[in-house]
């Protein structure tokens, strides 16, 4: 069996490669997030209007070294936020407290507890199948990619109600104690 990126989700490969400009395109730094995979990925041959579907298609036929060049910009961004004093962390974190907020104001504790259940039993049952059966012939690069959507999503659900660890903020600090001794 052979992998193929184009069945991949295009925002898991850059939650990979550039893990701070993924965190970026879920806060109201999105379009800054945006163009800068665009300059890494197309360069000078960036269509004038960005669309998700460019965006999809850029990560998708991406070669080696431009997965390079894309997490270099991502750790360029990761530096650049740093340096300003934002902390996309802290933005992510916000987002994750209003949800949870949301669920005190409305009194639904069941939808976040249900969803979550039924992604881990999704994740690990999956992962469980394939352990055992091995991965299917026939499908396999929609179960695989099926399999890293969960695995994802099972990541949100603990951070939404573990939180993340404070790796993320020492990595912060670090970058930016680098910074000024440059």
């Amino acid at each position: 069996m052979s992998f193929d990126i184009a069945n991949v989700d295009w925002k898991s490969v850059v939650r990979t490669v550039a893990p701070a400009l993924a965190t970026a395109l879920g806060t109201p730094l999105a379009g800054v997030a945006t163009k800068v995979i665009t300059d890494a990925l197309l360069g000078e041959d960036a269509p004038e209007l960005i669309t998700e579907e460019v965006l999809a298609e850029a990560v998708k036929s991406a070669s080696p070294d431009q997965l390079i060049e894309l997490k270099k910009a991502s750790l360029q961004f990761e530096a650049d936020m740093a340096r300003l004093g934002v902390d996309i962390a802290k933005i992510e974190a916000g987002d994750r407290a209003d949800a949870r907020q949301r669920e005190v104001l409305t009194g639904d504790h069941w939808t976040p507890r249900v969803l979550s259940g039924v992604v881990t039993v999704g994740f690990f049952g999956i992962l469980f199948w394939i352990l055992r059966f091995g991965v299917p012939e026939v499908g396999s690069d929609a179960l695989l990619v099926m399999l890293g959507s969960l695995g994802t999503a099972w990541i949100g659900c603990m951070t939404f109600y573990f939180g993340t660890t404070s790796g993320s903020a020492r990595k912060t600090d670090m970058i930016a104690k680098m910074e000024m001794n440059r």
